[in-house]
């Protein structure tokens, strides 16, 4: 089962997306995403799977979004790594939301929504 058929719940005919996520799977990755963050921006969509709010709000985002080198993308399957949002909340001081996006920039949080305020268009006015 490909990536992108894990993120739209094993459905056999998953959605083109225009966002080239990186599957976010390790705790240890966070601190990767903090190294790249003083690169640039780093986004990370947390995401259940078996919600359909998240799921309305997450092909919402990805279809009005257009910010492929101005952000590196990480996308987080929530019910598969509850552990790793743990860590984001803890690591990055913001409370658990589900769906949830945020950005990190210089080693923290610099922009942190979820549900309907999760916006592609408001995401690229801030970066």
């Amino acid at each position: 089962m490909s990536f992108l058929n894990n993120i739209f719940g094993g459905h056999s005919e998953p959605e083109k997306s225009n966002v080239n996520w990186i599957a976010l799977t390790s705790v240890v990755q966070l601190d990767e995403i903090i190294d790249r963050s003083n690169q640039g921006p780093v986004l990370i969509f947390k995401h259940s799977t078996r919600c359909g709010i998240s799921r309305m709000v997450l092909k919402r985002f990805e279809s009005k979004y257009n910010l492929e080198d101005k952000v590196t993308p990480y996308f987080l399957d929530l019910l598969a790594y509850r552990d790793i949002s743990d860590a984001i909340a803890e690591k990055f001081k913001v409370l658990h939301q589900s769906p949830q996006l945020l950005v990190i920039k210089d080693g923290k949080s610099v922009y942190d929504v979820s549900h309907d305020a999760i916006d592609a268009v408001a995401l690229a006015e801030r970066i």
